[in-house]
């Protein structure tokens, strides 16, 4: 597993690749392989999908069609072959005829027979009827959604087994990491050296381990100049930074046998669900990490926002719950 850190590949194509590299590499081809795709199949995400099917070579392809969106050509091996990708190159005979059509049927490309470099899979094309397949706008929705799901149910590992009151972070015992036994890095953006125990500061975390010895001159933290295609072993919440003992408080459910491989911590652009931070009981005055008292003209701040599209939004269809 490797942490990206962001919600989507589109401002750094070329990391997300590398990924796709480093992950497929333990492929061990006893078993077989599912890989699930993402959505973006429109502009620059078709020639990344496109990119990957030459990187990976499968066996079988499933398109699943969209809803009222006939533009995109069917994935065929012979259209990967002939098509440049974002970092690819394809095999062109001539240029391609652009048709006035918009259906999926327009898209001919030449035969290639006898080509032996043309990718050998077998296309499945798939349409779904189910209502609202491939709906534009809401895949971003549903998303945003099961992703703080999932972190919730990812940090209710540290939750008592019992049934009861939901412990808030600040009543959770956490990890003590010195500074200097992990190297840290910001990956979505570039953040100044004075400023980065403020943004790592209750921030989730990927637990990583590099190849590299951690090696520092003093006992200020470690600070990584790239980010690490590495193996990531779960993540956490940096609960707090102790600035004297210069350590680092983590909550994480990772085993401590685990955790002695840390070394690393990358910090992405995924957020921790509001509901955590605003939903602290039994705090007496200000909630930590939450407060009104900040500069708006600073970049990033802002209010939390609370989603509302599951009460304006109203479905054509009727669920048989039975």
């Amino acid at each position: 597993m490797v942490y990206y850190g962001q919600t989507s590949c589109e401002q750094d194509t070329e990391r997300y690749l590398d990924v796709v590299k480093y992950v497929f590499s333990s492929y061990k081809k006893e078993v077989p392989l599912v890989v699930n795709t993402m959505g973006w199949v429109k502009g620059e995400g078709l020639l990344l999908l496109i990119d990957i099917i030459r990187l990976l070579s499968p066996s079988h392809v499933v398109q699943m069609d969209v809803y009222d969106w006939k533009a995109m050509a069917p994935l065929t091996p012979q259209y990967v072959h002939l098509t440049p990708g974002l970092y690819t190159k394809g095999k062109q005979h001539g240029k391609r005829k652009q048709m006035g059509g918009s259906g999926a049927e327009d898209w001919k490309p030449p035969e290639e027979e006898g080509d032996a470099s043309a990718p050998e899979y077998k296309l499945l094309y798939v349409h779904p009827e189910f209502p609202r397949a491939g709906v534009a706008g809401e895949a971003r929705v549903h998303s945003g959604i099961l992703r703080d799901m999932s972190i919730l149910g990812y940090l209710g590992q540290l939750q008592s087994p019992d049934i009861g009151a939901v412990l808030p972070l600040h009543s959770l015992v956490p990890y003590q990491v010195p500074f200097s036994a992990v190297a840290l890095r910001v990956i979505h953006t570039d953040v100044a050296p004075t400023n980065i125990m403020y943004a790592v500061n209750a921030g989730w975390v990927g637990l990583c381990r590099i190849p590299d010895e951690i090696r520092c001159q003093n006992d200020g933290p470690v600070l990584l100049t790239q980010t690490p295609v590495c193996d990531c072993l779960g993540f956490g919440i940096v609960r707090g930074v102790e600035m004297e003992k210069k350590l680092y408080h983590i909550l994480t459910p990772v085993p401590p046998e685990s955790l002695r491989g840390v070394n690393c911590l990358l910090l992405g652009n995924i957020a921790i669900p509001n509901c955590i931070l605003v939903g602290q009981q039994g705090v007496e005055g200000e909630i930590p990490y939450v407060t009104s008292d900040y500069n708006y003209s600073i970049l990033g701040s802002g209010k939390l926002k609370k989603k509302k599209h599951f009460k304006r939004r109203g479905y054509a269809f009727e669920c048989d719950y039975t």
